[in-house]
């Protein structure tokens, strides 16, 4: 075989509460295609990393390749586009030699990568995962769950949101979240998404991004006033997410209303244009590979 397509789901990760743990695929894809090639190339350093670490544990000789994308889910905005890259490129190696290592191995990478499992492991299986260190639980989300996402023109590093977060917070902070965090899970395993209203609320790590992103508070309270179940940040940000069971339209123009009113508000949100409204559901089959 000498080139191989993979198809890698954008992710939601968090849902507010669940903290590095919680995720969901989503209906946006990008595509990576790996390519055998008889001479190196330069290769971007997240594609340089992924390859490197690859051959490192499966003992591989390395080979020259080329990688290309066609990529529709925005960068650095919350959405786990650094997670569809590093999986296309381990996949795609994995496929052009044989197959030396199995799904699950291959998140166990993806996720030492980004430091992080949450977008690793709904991008690599579908559907909602909860994810913990190596391993992970998966359910699958019914098509009638939307999500609502607004995707301001603000790039928004991992590494500078980690960096806004206290070392601690309180111990009732704590047990508000955890509690959440359980009853979202609990609401997607039972597939009664009528119980997710209400329990997006968090105090791990929303409370202090809203520095860098000064129109979520907003964005919030009105896709909520608008009838949605709930509404969160979207990983760390910019991308800021509303799920419903119903009228996804209605809740996506009050997203966007609260968001151009908060800018004359705010420096930061003035200098956000906000260039996409998108409307998705889950994805429930992950990874996906095209000889």
């Amino acid at each position: 075989m000498e080139k191989v397509t993979i198809r890698v789901p954008a992710s939601t990760s968090n849902l507010g509460p669940g903290f590095d743990c919680l995720g969901v695929a989503l209906r946006i894809y990008n595509s990576i295609t790996v390519r055998r090639m008889k001479d190196h190339r330069h290769q971007e350093k997240i594609v340089a990393e992924a390859a490197n670490l690859f051959f490192k544990r499966t003992k591989l000789r390395p080979f020259a390749f080329s990688c290309s994308g066609k990529e529709k889910i925005p960068r650095s905005r919350g959405l786990g586009s650094s997670a569809t890259v590093r999986l296309g490129i381990f996949h795609g190696l994995n496929e052009l030699t044989g197959r030396a290592l199995d799904r699950l191995s291959i998140f166990q990478l993806c996720a030492e990568l980004e430091g992080h499992p949450d977008n690793a492991a709904p991008a690599s299986f579908g559907g909602f995962t909860v994810a913990r260190g190596e391993n992970f639980q998966r359910f699958d989300v019914a098509s009638r769950l939307k999500f609502v996402l607004l995707i301001p023109d603000l790039e928004i590093q991992t590494s500078a949101a980690r960096e806004i977060l206290p070392a601690k917070i309180s111990r009732m902070a704590g047990v508000e979240s955890a509690r959440n965090a359980c009853a979202i899970t609990a609401a997607f395993a039972a597939r009664d998404y009528e119980k997710l209203r209400g329990v997006f609320i968090d105090q791990f790590h929303q409370p202090f991004r809203k520095k860098l992103i000064p129109f979520l508070p907003h964005v919030i309270a009105a896709a909520e006033k608008a009838g949605a179940l709930g509404v969160f940040l979207s990983g760390s940000g910019s991308t800021i997410c509303a799920v419903t069971l119903r009228n996804p339209q209605r809740i996506a123009s009050a997203m966007k209303r609260a968001a151009r009113a908060s800018s004359a508000k705010s420096a930061t949100a003035a200098r956000s244009t906000f260039s996409q409204i998108a409307i998705t559901a889950a994805d429930n089959r992950g990874v996906q590979i095209r000889h």
